[in-house]
């Protein structure tokens, strides 16, 4: 009998995956590029902030009533599958295992950065160091996932914690006649709502692992909003805090805003501190977008869109170790042979094009299957924001995963034609 995934994963680790897929090294810096492609306006920066939660908890509303009616591994590539067509399923499928892994390397190469600024050999070899450690603990499988994200998530709730009620309680900045909103700029906002969609991706990370959920039906759409919910809070907040503690101006100038805002409001002895917690939000990230790659990729290769073998499950772990195996082998490639910073927007595309499929699969839905009632409209606006979202994101990254998505379809044309009886 083959192995298959099995169903450990309940309500509180299914929290705990959400909310630390989040609070990964997004939140360590985009808020500072943000600020700086709004202007360093603080009318814009909100309205971008708004926007981007407004796409998410759309995406997150999408996926909740997806997972609920088929609560496989997979993700979005099952729903489009099974609500659209095959095809469909692999544009989503393609987007999210090529967009996200190339996101894990760009966490690894940050994670090196922060602890290694002044040694690029020394960042990318601790980036490769972070990978074979966390595959190591994904492949003990989910439970053991979840319990390592838990030891992850709480010292980087705290520190994040620290840098809002500093900012708000000892911060400055904000409270000079500076601190007044400006002009919405629609452009500014856009770009900047792209750029916080990629802090917030990784709500519908237990999606993904839709076969490891107990009771998915009930849990799944819990796990997504609640996650969602919590994150919009704290980003709020930690935005408020570090205009308070910086000034729009400064937030927009800020490398490492978290660390800024720190320094700022509590010394300068503080900033080590922001250090620690995105280092460790970075391998929290990692983690889970490793366990959420595989699973999709386990997904893709049962319907024969990748090779067969990366469905093999583990006997003892029930995880798919031949998935977790290869895909920190290509994101050990890629964190020795690519530049960070053009990653974020690639990502960001191919993950807002998956969201867009499952908006419009949601849309297909019956009415007795919508298991979070609310009108479709809501699925509407998050397909139209997706879309309007990665089409203004930079032309170098949107031009390069556009040429990746034409490689995969047609790759997956050529394999089908030549398979027997087509």
């Amino acid at each position: 009998m083959t192995p298959t995934l099995q169903r450990r994963l309940t309500l509180p680790g299914a929290l705990a995956i959400g909310v630390g897929s989040m609070v990964g090294a997004g939140v360590f810096t985009s808020l500072g590029l943000a600020a700086l492609l709004t202007g360093g306006r603080v009318g814009p920066l909100v309205a971008a902030l708004v926007l981007a939660a407004v796409v998410a908890t759309c995406n997150a509303i999408s996926t909740a009533q997806l997972a609920a009616v088929h609560p496989a591994s997979g993700g979005t590539y099952v729903y489009g599958r099974r609500q659209l067509s095959p095809l469909a399923g692999f544009v989503a499928g393609w987007g999210f295992v090529t967009g996200k892994t190339a996101s894990v390397a760009a966490m690894a190469t940050t994670a090196g950065l922060y602890l290694f600024p002044g040694s690029p050999l020394g960042a990318r070899l601790t980036g490769v160091a972070a990978v074979v450690v966390l595959t190591a603990v994904a492949l003990r499988g989910i439970t053991r996932t979840a319990q390592a994200t838990v030891a992850i998530l709480v010292p980087v709730l705290l520190i994040l914690g620290l840098a809002v009620v500093s900012g708000l309680a000892l911060g400055e900045a904000g409270r000079t006649p500076g601190f007044d909103p400006a002009a919405l700029d629609l452009g500014g906002v856009l770009a900047a709502a792209g750029v916080l969609f990629f802090a917030f991706a990784g709500y519908a990370r237990v999606a993904t692992m839709g076969e490891e959920v107990v009771d998915p039906e009930r849990t799944i759409p819990r796990a997504v909003l609640g996650a969602l919910g919590f994150t919009v809070v704290l980003y709020g907040l930690l935005t408020w805090a570090l205009v308070s503690a910086l000034g729009a101006h400064g937030l927009a100038m800020a490398d490492a805003p978290v660390r800024a805002g720190l320094e700022a409001s509590l010394g300068p002895g503080w900033g080590w501190l922001a250090v620690v917690g995105a280092v460790l939000a970075s391998a929290g990230a990692m983690l889970n977008l490793l366990a959420g790659i595989s699973r999709t990729a386990l997904a893709m290769a049962r319907e024969g869109d990748l090779p067969g073998r990366l469905a093999t499950v583990g006997e003892r772990t029930g995880t798919p170790w031949v998935g977790q195996l290869a895909v920190a082998v290509v994101v050990i490639l890629l964190v020795l042979a690519t530049d960070v910073l053009t990653i974020v927007g690639f990502s960001s595309f191919g993950v807002l094009v998956y969201y867009a499929v499952a908006n419009l699969a949601a849309l297909t839905l019956r009415p007795e299957q919508r298991a979070v009632r609310v009108p479709r409209a809501v699925n509407v606006l998050g397909l139209v924001l997706c879309l309007v979202i990665a089409f203004t994101l930079p032309a170098v990254s949107v031009a390069a995963m556009v040429g990746v998505f034409l490689v995969g379809v047609g790759g997956r044309w050529f394999l089908q034609t030549r398979r027997p009886g087509r």
